[in-house]
């Protein structure tokens, strides 16, 4: 019985208001695990704690860069980060006088996110249809797939575009990036090319700033679409990534790190 009750109370931590909890199932090894996964849904079933771990998934925060982002309260954020490091979805580390919380296993937790997305999308009419208002039917094309950019990048047909702020792309972004981060962007239209494709991307399917970035420049006479994910689903495919600044709007690197054919990027 060692591993239900070391599974009823992890679950009970992360829950301690769930009377149905408190009363603990028949006992036996599945009803532990089954406490153990209750306890893990737990931890992401909040708005704010799946927009912190989001956040995360760019790059390393502090909690009173989280807090800000997020447009949360210092003590409101810190309760959510340690709801999750309990359930070991990030981890903290004092650098300084900050201490910077991080994905504990970023790949699984970006596949969790992936795969709660996915099901939403199937089973809640109300999360299509946001989908469908917002994200689709804005008068802009349908968003380039994966398999779409890598081809247009190995043929050099495309500019690359993050939209995401800098700190977040110099943690890691698509090989051959541009970054322009969307506050700026309406003042640095000139060093995009008018007749190539663009595409933009930013922290994955349900961020705004690669629809908002698209709609900007489809308005100024570009040809723009939005990449169908974000950063941390292509890492998640296994796909190349870069890190650093840019130093320069070279031409775009295919993913398997040689340089795609000469193009306006």
């Amino acid at each position: 019985m060692i591993e239900y009750k070391q599974g009823l109370g992890y679950c009970m931590a992360m829950n301690p208001a769930d009377p149905s909890i408190a009363k603990g199932p028949s006992g036996g090894p599945k009803q532990a695990v089954l406490a153990h996964l209750a306890g893990m849904a737990h931890a992401v079933a909040h708005p704010h704690r799946l927009e912190l771990l989001e956040r995360l998934a760019q790059a390393p925060r502090s909690v009173e860069e989280l807090a800000g982002l997020c447009e949360l309260s210092f003590a409101n954020t810190s309760r959510h980060l340690q709801i999750l490091r309990r359930a070991r979805l990030v981890v903290a580390e004092r650098q300084g006088k900050h201490v910077l919380y991080s994905l504990d296993n970023a790949r699984q937790v970006v596949a969790l996110l992936q795969a709660l997305g996915t099901l939403a999308e199937r089973n809640r009419a109300e999360v299509r249809q946001i989908m469908h208002d917002y994200y689709t039917d804005r008068g802009q094309l349908a968003p380039v797939t994966q398999q779409e950019l890598l081809a247009r990048l190995r043929s050099g047909s495309v500019t690359l575009l993050d939209v995401r702020p800098a700190h977040e792309y110099a943690s890691g972004h698509l090989p051959g990036a541009v970054n322009i981060p969307l506050r700026a962007l309406g003042d640095e239209l000139s060093g995009l090319p008018r007749d190539q494709q663009i595409v933009a991307y930013c922290r994955g399917p349900y961020c705004v700033l690669a629809v908002e970035a698209v709609a900007l420049l489809r308005a100024r006479g570009f040809k723009a679409q939005r990449l169908a994910i974000g950063y941390p689903e292509w890492q998640l495919a296994g796909l190349a990534v870069d890190t650093g600044v840019a130093t320069g709007r070279g031409r775009p690197t295919a993913p398997d790190g040689s340089q795609a054919t000469p193009s306006r990027s």
